[in-house]
């Protein structure tokens, strides 16, 4: 391996350093060609502690032998399974011997997945190889590649691999260096049944019966990993009580391969004649099941194209009444395409099977398809769909600026209702680089004339509607009108482009009444995209309660239809929602299911939204490690495809942390240009947002002058109404700048509008920056109250740190703090951690790894090792046995209380 550290290694460092707390054995099990041997090769190398000792086949006494070794010793077992019963059962024994007693040794044993388990060692504690994650996979291509490899040739040579390192590795040298550089065509399938069998090696039985073919081409129907057992038994004529092989594994109505590469092993070594004689066999059995299945089955069991065949399919796949979820009916409609002679209707059918596998969160499946949907001989309308849809998958995973001009391009192929889709996935796409202008390009109308020239439009907000007092604005640009026709009835597009761009212009009053229709259309109906849409429409407006309530129903609607793609974004608005709301808790909740929806779904662009709102969540607890990875994460992706907004949100979190820590200096310097006009400045969506922040900053910095060009802009902006926390703010950041005559007044008149906003945080930083002013004046009765109010308000909201700036400033005003209302009910050790840290103990405590820990909370497995030893040490514990004993008996102290 390079210098890289892949996250194999990272697992097997884990790995060991939780090995010397909880026990010291571990199974490590997986498919063939996933590395288990490498990863005992990994664990020798890393393994510190003593001697490293690799036990052959039946070595028992060998084994006996090297626990003698005094000191730490690392033993490990390659291919356990293959030893015999006796000496199984001895080294069961051996395994139960050290996890019970203080020996100082570390036991590795691996077993293969694809049989059944051996019994002697069903006890033992296991650890499962997954998939490689496809960075790993890309640089193990890089290593083991002869020659230079094509970026779109390495995404399909990852893809087919499925995360399998000896399969991705046998792909790799099957082709040709040519092959590599995407100058030659790649075999199809790349992974066929040569390859598979190379990888599968020995380990594929033989099938007299046809059970495994059966259950193989049955799953193969569904994408599942499992298929329906009566529908296998009944297509295979087999007794529902017929004995498996040794493959297969059986659990409450459904079969499955033990392992997903023999499953694909078995399928594509056997004969084409043998495969349609299977799915013939399926659709027979199926018959009386819903329609799609059986039809899919009976297309599979034909070789030449087959026109009827593939129209019943096709119209089956697409008819809106059927329960299939979209990857059957991405499955369906491109075998229906498979069959189909007529060129144009062929590019039809992809463009429908890439549009399913794009809702089924597939999209490097999506982007194939529709490379077979866009030849010159498709016609205009499937062309333009293919961009629109090419744009949709760009958007979510890939540049911004190369979305737009997909979508635009789609806008100019399709006729008027699908170009109005485009055109706003063009705006999305220069929403999210940040791009004004080309927003206001992409949503210019086309049934009026246009009163505003592009180039001159004006995102700065003006002190009257319609009117500006400058001839040119602080952007540089000079303002305009907005047409005022009326948009044709019934065209939520039309709504929704009116209404953004009456925001990007700061004409509110001309916003407000398309883009509450846009809601209330939205919140009437079902449909994922609807409701989405609806959801921006009322983060436009400020109204949180209609984006809660829209993202909730999009969510809802979205895995009722198995709209997978459509999770994460939900989840994106709900969290947005939340974080504008004041509760940034439940704002984490959402992000961390939105970030493992979005990594599951393959949209990193989603997926940096959610790690810059789980860093903004971070700075409000004070957490600053999980601010930094958040933030580099959601940074990494923004950088890389322009996500503008997305970049805003990190570096503004980032600032959060360093004013939450006490460093207002550091603070001020990281939003300066952020908030200040210039090149430099965030998103315009978000920059405003940050302004409260930058003044707090630059006043507690010493340098309020910084400032007071700023707050007048947000007087502005608050007076539109697009944000409930910002007239509070803003009587803040008055007071903040005020003279003592006048701040008096501006911070009570600050607290009494916080009475309208719901969450803790907002309220509790302007009684504290208040407290601050009053004990710097000596007013150290009126100080204490509203320190403590402060610190109160802080614990309520989870912000330990900014908590302690409370109690800092109280001690400083000659008072101490009063207990914490945890502390002084009993609540025990526990009070004692940081919100993260009392998470991470509590899901160990309930038996989770740190691996499985991570990926619940959605940090790396370093940042949970790094929590779990601060955790040890704070309560004073040796291993997880005691943190276990200590939640569950200040869980019962609780549940007394």
């Amino acid at each position: 391996m390079t210098g890289h550290t892949t996250a194999r290694q990272r697992l097997t460092a884990e790995l060991l350093d939780a090995l010397r707390t909880d026990g010291g054995v571990r199974v490590v099990t997986g498919e063939p060609g996933c590395g288990r041997t490498t990863f005992l090769d990994h664990a020798a190398r890393l393994f510190r502690g003593g001697p490293v000792r690799h036990v052959r086949a039946d070595g028992v006494r060998e084994l006996d032998e090297a626990l003698r070794t005094a000191g730490p010793l690392l033993v490990c077992v390659d291919d356990a399974d293959l030893w015999d019963a006796p000496s199984r059962a001895a080294l069961a024994r051996t395994a139960a011997r050290i996890r019970e007693t203080a020996v100082r040794t570390t036991l590795l044993l691996t077993v293969a997945n694809h049989r059944p388990p051996p019994p002697e060692l069903a006890d033992l504690p296991v650890l499962r190889l997954g998939p490689l994650a496809p960075g790993d996979a890309a640089l193990l291509i890089r290593e083991r590649a002869d020659s230079a490899v094509d970026p779109a040739v390495r995404e399909e040579l990852i893809t087919a691999a499925e995360g399998n390192p000896a399969l991705l590795l046998a792909l790799v040298r099957r082709l040709s260096p040519d092959q590599l550089g995407g100058r030659r065509a790649l075999p199809r399938p790349p992974a066929d049944g040569e390859v598979l069998a190379d990888v599968a090696g020995d380990r594929l039985p033989g099938d007299p019966r046809g059970l495994l073919l059966t259950t193989a081409a049955a799953a193969r129907a569904t994408g599942e990993e499992e298929a329906d057992a009566a529908l296998v038994l009944r297509a295979a004529h087999a007794a529902a009580n017929a004995p498996l092989p040794g493959l297969l594994t059986r659990g409450e109505g459904r079969l499955r391969f033990r392992s997903a590469l023999m499953a694909r092993a078995v399928y594509a070594t056997a004969s084409s004649e043998d495969r349609r004689a299977a799915h013939l066999a399926l659709a027979e059995a199926a018959t009386g099941q819903e329609d799609l299945l059986p039809l899919l089955h009976g297309a599979w069991a034909v070789s030449a194209p087959a026109p009827a065949v593939a129209a019943s399919l096709a119209a089956a796949a697409t008819d809106p009444s059927s329960p299939a979820p979209p990857a059957l009916r991405r499955r369906a409609l491109t075998r229906a395409a498979d069959l189909t002679p007529d060129e144009a209707e062929r590019a039809r059918r992809h463009l429908a099977a890439a549009e399913q596998a794009l809702l089924a969160g597939h999209a490097a499946d999506a982007l194939r398809l529709l490379d077979r949907a866009r030849g010159r001989s498709a016609p205009a309308a499937v062309r333009g769909g293919a961009e629109l849809l090419r744009g949709a998958v760009l958007l979510a995973d890939g540049p911004v600026e190369d979305a737009r001009e997909s979508f635009l391009l789609a806008a100019d192929l399709l006729p008027p209702p699908a170009a109005a889709r485009a055109t706003l996935g063009a705006a999305d796409a220069a929403w999210s680089a940040g791009d004004p202008t080309a927003c206001l390009s992409a949503l210019a109308p086309t049934h009026t004339p246009r009163t505003l020239p592009l180039a001159e439009a004006c995102v700065r907000v003006p002190k009257q509607p319609g009117s500006c007092d400058e001839p040119t604005c602080r952007c540089g640009q000079s303002c305009g009108t907005l047409p005022t026709n009326p948009p044709p009835d019934g065209d939520p597009s039309s709504d929704h482009r009116d209404g953004m761009r009456a925001v990007l212009l700061a004409r509110f009053d001309l916003a407000a009444t398309p883009l509450r229709r846009v809601v209330e259309n939205g919140l009437h109906g079902t449909d994922p995209d609807h409701l989405l849409r609806s959801a921006a429409a009322a983060l436009m407006l400020g109204d949180v309660t209609s984006a809660r309530r829209a993202g909730a129903r999009a969510l809802a609607a979205a895995r009722t239809s198995g709209s997978v793609a459509l999770e994460p974004r939900a989840l994106e608005y709900l969290a947005y929602a939340e974080l504008r709301a004041g509760r940034h808790q439940l704002a984490r909740t959402h992000a961390e299911e939105g970030l493992r929806a979005a990594e599951r779904a393959g949209q990193r662009n989603t997926a940096a939204h959610h790690h810059a709102v789980l860093a903004l969540a971070a700075s409000i607890e004070g957490e600053a490690d999980l601010v930094a990875e958040h933030a580099e994460e959601a940074l990494r992706t923004a950088r890389r495809h322009g996500l503008a907004q997305a970049a805003t949100l990190a570096h503004w979190a980032a600032a959060r942390a360093d004013l939450g820590a006490g460093r207002p200096r550091e603070a001020a310097q990281r939003l300066g240009p952020l908030v200040r006009p210039g090149a430099r400045r965030g998103h315009f969506a978000v920059w405003m947002l940050a302004v409260p922040c930058f003044v707090e900053a630059a006043a507690s910095a010493g340098r309020p002058q910084h400032a007071a060009a700023l707050v007048e802009d947000f007087a502005l902006w608050a007076a539109c109404g697009a944000d409930p926390q910002a007239p509070s703010q803003l009587l803040r950041c008055r007071a903040l700048l005020a003279g003592p005559d006048t701040a008096d007044e501006l911070y009570l008149s600050a607290l009494d509008r916080h009475d309208d906003t719901v969450g803790d945080f907002e309220r509790a930083r302007t009684e504290l920056l208040y407290g601050k002013w009053l004990r710097r004046r000596r007013r150290l009765r009126e100080a204490r109250t509203r320190l403590e109010e402060a610190r109160l308000g802080f614990e309520r909201c989870g912000a330990p740190l900014w908590a302690q700036q409370a109690a800092a400033e109280l001690r400083a005003g000659g008072a101490a703090p009063s207990p914490a209302p945890a502390a002084s009910s009993g609540a025990g050790d526990l009070a004692r951690l940081t919100p993260q840290q009392l998470r991470i103990a509590r899901y160990v405590a309930a038996g989770a790894t740190n691996r499985e820990v991570a990926l619940s909370l959605s940090v790396s497995t370093r940042t949970v090792d790094y929590h779990l030893r601060n955790v040890f040490a704070t309560l004073g514990l040796r291993s997880r046995v005691e943190l276990v004993r200590l939640v569950e008996q200040e869980e019962k102290t609780g549940a007394r209380l």
